[in-house]
């Protein structure tokens, strides 16, 4: 249904209701006279709330079911009916399939709404000074003749009359709890009284989670050629549905289409924010039904946008809104991010799904551009975050962000970078950039904060050569991928998926901080240990969820502690057997479907699987520090500011103690506290202090590796 109102104002609607209220205001001068007759005319200030003797025999002497004021007086003329064809009235009545009945039991409860004139007029017509508000039994005695024809009319305040199925009136009672169908109080509701008196702007009630917009003239509509424009315009003018899903992340390209339909077919857009509706705690199938009517009292192309937050937990109002959408006789606009999944209904709905796909790297990168302000060979200008075409790259390529998103980083770069007096934004750029995406994660793994570089970690020459071939990958992808357009020859296996095999304290989480910092993208950690279950199906839905997460995190991955999953897959010899290996067949999955970097770290290389393992990137081994290496991490563990005795002999403990990177890291704060709290810089004793404390936790003993006279 649709409601084309012409172009008028409160002055000419409230001349068109004016005939309607004049017929009201005839049967009350008769209803007033004969209750005259019947009341008295003497003022009572308990009206209602008393009965005495003439009262009761007044009732006694009443027909039942006739109506109130028949039969005391001769009726005033009413005026004809008369309702003009291009009134908000006509056009209300058509949409809905209004009687002329329906019309006065509207004009009965609208005319409060105009005139508090007439809650007094209704109070004494009621005999109780309390009822204000016209009730169903006020409205059958005003407008019937006889109790046969009171008995029919109870009819139009059925639940599925077009009144009360559409929701125009509402049948109340604030006198009493439980009142009889007569003593119900007619409410007509506020949006039919605004649409009637034509006052601007939408319903208090949806402002939360609704806007009414008016695009602009330059709004063009994006993924709709000719022939679809052509095909809205047609099922627009002519009432014929039309529904359109917009499927993608992507939220602002699929607004800015929406808005230029709406320009397009010279009509406003009532955009519903559907997660602020249902986060808006209200009664969902009603509010739905209240936001349709909106849409056809503006005559508003209606616009749907966030379908995914009816989770299934929704599933009677999500059914409420389908069977809406298949009412619905012209076009209808949804957006989501999910795909569209049709349901049963009567109609089909014959959803036409228009993909919103996230802007490729070029799209990004000319994003990037004019946000930032300026293009390849432009020269920096006021306002303008001028970077160099690398770093533009950079962000293009590493950070799968949405338009919005794009914006949104730009404009915290640039304000920050204002705060802090700095003269380029560029260091907060990336970090902007990381700030966008990732909250999904925030909930199933921990981040870590890279603090590791090139210079700090110590690494075997083919290890580092292996690390930095990883982040070249990463690098240059949107080379190999879309210039060179490899990514229409691999389907999955696109992201980056490691291994990281050695010993504890060999250094492998220290290479993924380094991996991180040298891309400048967030790190998460998810400890397998804890994902996977015992219970059968339990460690797919954790692993779909962080991987649902992670899909638009545009972060690095580390699964630790890898062979709680990732061991030799077993022969199948009993249930657990089979669904365990359904595990991992699941995580090479999700593995080959994630397009970023996946890190995995593993004690023991040997017990992985060869189906496994050929389907890794990289796979990178961390062997223990032979005595070169020691002696370098002896070197850089020590902060600059680090008070260190000259006398403390490194080549000693590198040559003696064969430590991981991380038990000599260990060593080397212990000593410092050992230090701090004799108030001495970090001697020789201290250490070999620390080294006796390290040992007892590995459960060996220092005497077996260094001479009794060197302690």
């Amino acid at each position: 249904m649709a409601i084309t109102p012409a172009i008028d104002g409160p002055t000419s609607e409230l001349n068109s209701l004016l005939p309607l209220l004049q017929r009201l205001d005839s049967r009350l001068e008769s209803a007033i006279a004969a209750a005259q007759l019947a009341y008295g005319t003497a003022p009572d200030p308990h009206q209602g709330l008393h009965i005495d003797e003439a009262e009761v025999d007044r009732l006694l002497s009443h027909e039942p079911g006739a109506p109130a004021f028949q039969g005391y007086t001769d009726p005033a003329p009413v005026v004809p009916l008369v309702i003009s064809p291009d009134s908000r009235l006509a056009q209300l009545q058509q949409t809905y399939g209004l009687s002329d009945f329906d019309l006065e039991v509207l004009a009965i409860a609208l005319a409060p709404e105009l005139d508090r004139r007439y809650e007094r007029l209704y109070a004494y017509l009621q005999d109780d000074v309390r009822c204000k508000r016209p009730t169903i039994d006020l409205a059958l005695n005003l407008l019937c003749t006889d109790a046969v024809e009171k008995l029919e009319r109870r009819s139009h305040f059925a639940s599925t009359a077009p009144l009360l199925h559409h929701q125009l009136l509402h049948l109340e009672s604030e006198l009493t709890p439980k009142p009889t169908f007569l003593a119900q109080e007619l409410h007509l509701d506020g949006q039919v009284v605004r649409f009637l008196l034509a006052q601007p702007g939408l319903d208090a009630r949806l402002s939360t989670f609704c806007q009414l917009l008016t695009a602009t003239p330059e709004a063009q509509p994006e993924r709709l050629g000719d022939l679809a424009l052509h095909q809205v315009t047609q099922a627009w003018q002519n009432q014929q549905p039309l529904r359109l899903y917009f499927r993608g992340r992507d939220r602002l390209p699929q607004r800015r289409t929406a808005l230029a339909l709406a320009h397009h077919l010279k009509a406003p857009l009532l955009r519903v924010e559907l997660p602020r509706l249902v986060a808006a705690q209200v009664e969902l199938e009603p509010t739905l039904q209240r936001v349709w009517r909106e849409s056809e009292f503006h005559t508003a192309l209606l616009y749907l946008d966030g379908l995914e937050a009816f989770t299934p937990e929704h599933y009677l109002a999500y059914q409420a809104l389908l069977r809406l959408v298949a009412a619905t006789q012209t076009v209808v606009l949804l957006a989501g991010s999910n795909d569209w999944v049709s349901d049963a209904t009567e109609p089909p709905l014959g959803v036409v799904v228009v993909l919103f796909p996230p802007p490729d790297f070029a799209q990004r990168r000319q994003c990037w551009q004019e946000h930032l302000g300026q293009s390849d060979r432009a020269t920096p200008g006021k306002g303008d975050l001028h970077i160099a075409p690398a770093d533009l790259d950079a962000l293009a390529d590493r950070f799968c962000l949405t338009t919005a998103q794009i914006a949104e980083a730009v404009a915290i770069a640039r304000n920050t970078a204002q705060w802090q007096g700095l003269p380029t934004a560029l260091p907060y750029l990336f970090t902007a950039a990381r700030a966008q995406a990732g909250h999904e994660l925030q909930g199933l793994a921990r981040k870590i904060e890279p603090k590791y570089d090139w210079n700090d970690i110590v690494l075997q020459p083919d290890a580092r050569s292996q690390l930095q071939e990883l982040c070249r990958q990463s690098q240059y992808r949107h080379v190999v991928y879309d210039a060179w357009q490899f990514d229409q020859k691999v389907s999955l296996g696109k992201g980056i998926n490691a291994l990281f095999s050695g010993a504890p304290g060999t250094g492998k989480t220290m290479a993924a901080e380094v991996i991180a910092h040298e891309l400048q993208l967030d790190l998460y950690k998810i400890d397998l240990s804890k994902i996977v279950s015992k219970y059968i199906g339990e460690t797919e839905k954790n692993l779909d969820r962080i991987f649902t997460a992670a899909a638009n995190s545009n972060a690095i991955l580390l699964f630790d502690e890898a062979d709680a999953l990732f061991g030799k897959r077993s022969e199948v010899q009993d249930a657990h057997d089979r669904y365990a290996n359904i595990e991992v067949g699941y995580l090479l999955q999700k593995m080959e479907e994630y397009e970023g970097i996946a890190l995995l770290t593993s004690n023991l290389r040997s017990s992985m699987d060869n189906a496994f393992v050929r389907r890794l990137r990289f796979i990178i081994e961390f062997p223990l520090p032979d005595e070169g290496d020691r002696r370098r991490i002896w070197q850089q563990v020590w902060p600059q500011s680090a008070p260190l005795e000259a006398e403390v002999d490194l080549d000693f403990l590198a040559q003696r103690l064969e430590l991981t990177g991380a038990e000599i890291r260990n060593i080397a704060l212990a000593s410092a506290f050992l230090a701090a709290s004799e108030g001495q810089p970090i001697q020789m004793g201290h250490l070999l202090q620390a080294v006796r404390r390290e040992y007892q936790k590995m459960g060996k003993l220092l005497m077996e590796l260094l001479p009794p006279g060197e302690l």
